[in-house]
């Protein structure tokens, strides 16, 4: 038996915006401050990852466009659940070159642990309003 949870439309619609934000922020920081960005990847335990797949410059570029792009969508609430499954995928490689491997500071790791909760939430589930 499936239990019915009710939420409101504007808790959806203030939790989207929110978690957009951190993803505008990083995808303008990646593409305005690429030079530290990639000083960041050089220090990181697994940047080898990021070698092997690509040129770090270009990967950081295409990911601050992708994260712009997807996190305005998922600000606007366009295409949400495509938004944020683009997200997820730009954030599971960051998340395991950059913060696993960083014994000394596990926060981030689990921040980005809960923004992918937070992904996995619109992406399993449709909101789209219907009129009545």
């Amino acid at each position: 038996m499936t239990a019915k949870i009710m939420v409101t439309q504007r808790s959806v619609h203030i939790f989207r915006m929110m978690l957009s934000g951190i993803f505008l922020v990083a995808g303008f920081n990646h593409l305005m401050n690429l030079k530290e960005t990639v000083a960041k990847l050089d220090q990181a335990s697994f940047k080898s990852m990021a070698y092997f797949i690509g040129n770090p410059e270009y990967l950081i570029i295409i990911s601050g466009i992708i994260m712009l792009a997807a996190g305005i969508g998922l600000l606007a609430g366009f295409k949400t659940q495509w938004a944020a499954a683009i997200l997820a995928l730009i954030l599971i490689p960051i998340t395991i070159t950059v913060q696993v491997g960083q014994v000394n500071s596990l926060g981030p790791l689990f921040k980005n642990i809960a923004i992918m909760g937070g992904l996995l939430f619109f992406i399993l589930n449709d909101f789209k309003t219907t009129k009545q």
